[in-house]
């Protein structure tokens, strides 16, 4: 086994913007860059607005925990792995238990640097590139989508991939299903090696050669991430976009790369539109005419160069240069029959029309004289659902756990008629005290309050406190891993309670 060297130093940079699309008024992507432990991710969310929000920050909250805990001599790859099926596990529940919730899922990729050795924890269509120091640039991860599993079948082109009707639909996702097979991998890393975090509102624009080039180019990370999403919005931003650059040791010298890049001749090797900071001069001492080549082809995405009766279906064998038109072979056939069908459409509507005139029984399904019509209210307020008053309640302690213990809580204290917090008989109160403790450093009272989370949820069964219940277990078991120098009994203890249920009565 590998020795990991603890002596690379890692600089990281980040963005992540709701992009141009009206009909996202929210950002449902969510990230972590944290350089000093070395955790980095990015997450899709995916099933609306709010839904997709809430999936993709749980999934970075319970990965974030995990690894906020770990204890020396950990196993990465496993800890990680566990922590996106604990993910998987808390965003299904969520999604059973409230109906507003029903469809949320969220991609995740996940990279863990410990001096010259990455681990990589993927679900879903984010990807992770990693930019060697001789400037080839490798994609560790693979798509789980409809497409690109077909391509890799070999019944699709990466062409018919590029612009198929289908090529956002992912086949694997965190808190879709009960389960998820989580793709893991450990790479070693040498010096200068860069790493791209990114989710599809990236790659949907920027194709892999000009990522590449933008990060041989730029020694800036900031840089890079305000390029991405200036191209991104030149191209249309159509998806939220979120981006997390890492530098294992020392920048490489955009000149060194460029030079052996000369010899290879290729569209990867031809310099797109790459513009440097104001008063940064790079040297492009290359080929002139691809030195001096600034023009980006379109992107697909951005604007089609295909029509959509040319995209092709999945598993068809039509050639993508086929189009049903009028003067095509056939076309006066399929034109006549299509008018029949509409003919035929018209007298069958006619005929109900008719018969519905004439008659004169009771209407099926509409409620007798006796009876009487529920009413529904229209008032224009809106009720706050709990859930997100508790995501949103959870982020403000996340945000200034202190703050919270000093304002807040005592506020709660007063209203609930109690002076100890672990008095209250509120759930979600309980939970809240306890995260607040836990990021004070204060575990002892933090794990209290968790088991009296977990006592109160169980005396009062609902689907806000069994919601509630399953965080408190999540946070007691990290207590758990991190205390108990058992490594192995605390993972057993750890699974022990996620699956033992809440209470024979509740939902």
């Amino acid at each position: 086994m590998t020795q990991p060297n603890k002596t690379l130093s890692l600089q990281s940079s980040a963005i992540t913007d709701r992009g141009l699309n009206e009909r996202r008024p929210l950002n449902e992507d969510s990230f972590l860059a944290d350089s000093e432990r070395g955790i980095f991710s990015v997450a899709d969310g995916v099933g609306g607005a709010e839904a997709g929000e809430v999936a993709s920050q749980t999934a970075i909250e319970v990965l974030d925990e995990a690894f906020r805990h770990q204890v020396d001599g950990a196993d990465i790859e496993d800890l990680m792995e566990l922590a996106i099926q604990r993910a998987n596990a808390s965003i299904y529940q969520m999604a059973q238990d409230h109906a507003k919730f029903s469809m949320m899922a969220t991609t995740i990729v996940a990279l863990h640097l410990r001096g010259n050795i990455a681990t990589v924890g993927h679900v879903g269509d984010s990807r992770l590139y990693r930019l060697t120091p001789e400037g080839q640039l490798i994609r560790e991860t693979e798509d789980h989508s409809v497409v690109e599993e077909e391509v890799r079948a070999g019944r699709m082109t990466p062409q018919q991939a590029e612009t198929h009707p289908s090529k956002n639909v992912i086949s694997r996702a965190i808190g879709a299903e009960h389960g998820v097979e989580v793709d893991m991998k450990t790479i070693e890393v040498e010096n200068g090696t860069q790493f791209l975090l990114c989710t599809d509102g990236i790659t949907r624009h920027i194709p892999d050669y000009e990522l590449r080039q933008l990060l041989i180019v730029h020694q800036d990370l900031a840089s890079v991430c305000n390029e991405l999403k200036q191209r991104c919005y030149e191209r249309g931003a159509e998806d939220n976009l979120t981006a997390v650059l890492v530098r294992v040791g020392d920048p490489v010298p955009a000149d060194r790369r460029l030079e052996e890049l000369e010899s290879t001749v290729s569209p990867e090797s031809e310099l797109a539109d790459v513009r440097e900071p104001a008063g940064q001069q790079t040297n492009l001492s290359m080929n002139p005419e691809v030195a001096t080549s600034t023009l980006v082809p379109p992107s697909p995405i951005a604007f089609p160069s295909r029509t959509d009766q040319e995209r092709v279906p999945l598993n068809s064998d039509q050639p993508l240069n086929i189009i049903d038109s009028p003067d095509s072979k056939g076309g006066f056939g399929r034109s006549l029959a299509r008018a029949f069908l509409f003919l035929i459409f018209l007298v069958v509507v006619a005929g109900a029309f008719y018969a519905g005139t004439r008659y004169k029984g009771q209407i099926p399904f509409l409620p007798q004289a006796s009876q009487t019509i529920p009413q529904v209210s229209t008032s224009p307020a809106v009720v706050e659902d709990s859930l997100l008053k508790f995501e949103r309640a959870r982020r403000e302690v996340d945000r200034e756990p202190n703050e919270w213990l000093a304002s807040e809580m005592k506020k709660e204290l007063a209203n609930q008629g109690v002076q100890n917090p672990l008095e209250s008989a509120d759930p979600e109160f309980l939970y809240l005290y306890g995260r607040a403790s836990l990021l004070s450093g204060n575990n002892e009272e933090a794990a209290i309050a968790f088991e009296q989370t977990i006592t109160k949820a169980d005396a009062n069964p609902s689907p806000a406190n069994s919601t509630v219940r399953k965080e408190a277990t999540l946070a007691l078991a990290a207590i758990t891993v991190k205390s108990d120098k058992d490594k192995p009994r605390a993972l057993t203890h750890f699974d022990e309670m996620l699956k033992k249920p809440a209470n024979a009565n509740s939902p």
